[in-house]
């Protein structure tokens, strides 16, 4: 028996209960509310990021929830994003469809999601940088368009989104260190 198709419509008509809700392509993601050692990650990257936008003002960073959809069977919450000004100003999230910078922190319940299906969907909309966290194992995937292998880092990450005079640079050992 084939899997119920999804659209991003049906997906936003889920209840609120605590969990995440996405579909890639009508595929149905649903993940349980993140771990600590999850939102740890996501809040000291936010935090660093924000920093760098503030002397480097090309974008703007979320943290999830948020709904970026490219087409009807697609709506993804990724854990952290950068967008740039113009389509963050409008304050709509459907405005929203360049990503100058998306990532994902993997848990277990969503190495699947995170590795393979966000990876492909996130390369085909042309998404210009993806890091896909380990906080488990001290490293990072770094996935750009057309790539069919990602660049693991254990030590710092860099990004030099274009615009930006400096890059960013961040240890990877800062943003999964446990207090």
């Amino acid at each position: 028996m084939p899997a119920p198709f999804f659209t991003a419509d049906m997906v936003r008509a889920l209840p609120d209960d605590g969990r995440r809700y996405e579909t890639v392509f009508g595929e149905l993601l649903v993940s349980p509310s993140p771990r600590v050692t999850h939102q740890r990650v996501v809040l000291r990257l936010a935090s660093a990021l924000n920093r760098y936008l503030e002397r480097n003002p090309i974008g703007e960073v979320f943290t999830s929830p948020s709904d970026i959809s490219w087409r009807p069977d697609v709506l993804v919450q990724p854990d952290l994003f950068v967008a740039p000004f113009v389509e963050t100003r409008t304050n709509e999230w459907e405005r929203i469809q360049t990503l100058l910078l998306a990532v994902e922190v993997l848990s277990p319940s969503s190495i699947h999601a995170d590795r393979v299906l966000k990876r492909k969907l996130y390369q085909r909309f042309g998404v210009k940088v993806y890091w896909v966290i380990d906080p488990d194992h001290g490293q990072v995937e770094v996935w750009t368009p057309g790539t069919h292998f990602p660049a693991t880092e254990r030590s710092r990450l860099v990004w030099h989104p274009e615009g930006a005079v400096h890059p960013f640079c961040v240890g990877v050992e800062e943003l999964v260190r446990v207090p």
